[in-house]
């Protein structure tokens, strides 16, 4: 059905938060993009997104066929919030093959917590 693609972690200070995760915890750094103020780390495949404007806990979940899983909770009356929509072109291959692009639906699930169907479409 899906699986775990990444899981988004609301911080106050970026730069102390990085330094933690990767200093104290040892977690794989992949990137920081600052602006907008984006740090990644790997966590054996699934991504950690630490970010100072993310809500807390946001899901992302891998799934193949964006576009007609949208249009399947669409149809079964869930509300989406955005997408599907490009979100990211990797151009130099930070996340996986260079040029891929990533794709994202956001909705809101049953207790009204935003969750997101991410799909990775070659380039």
């Amino acid at each position: 059905m899906a699986r775990l693609h990444q899981v988004a972690r609301h911080v106050e200070d970026l730069d102390r938060a990085v330094a933690f995760y990767r200093d104290v915890l040892g977690l794989s750094f992949i990137a920081r993009f600052d602006p907008p103020g984006l740090a990644f780390f790997d966590l054996d495949g699934t991504r950690l997104l630490l970010e100072v404007s993310a809500p807390p806990g946001l899901l992302y979940l891998g799934v193949e066929d964006i576009e007609a899983r949208s249009a399947e909770l669409s149809s079964r009356g869930v509300d989406i919030v955005a997408g599907p929509e490009l979100v990211h072109r990797d151009e130099d291959g930070t996340f996986g093959p260079a040029g891929s692009e990533e794709w994202m639906t956001f909705f809101n699930d049953s207790e009204g917590n935003l969750t997101a169907f991410v799909e990775r479409k070659p380039g």
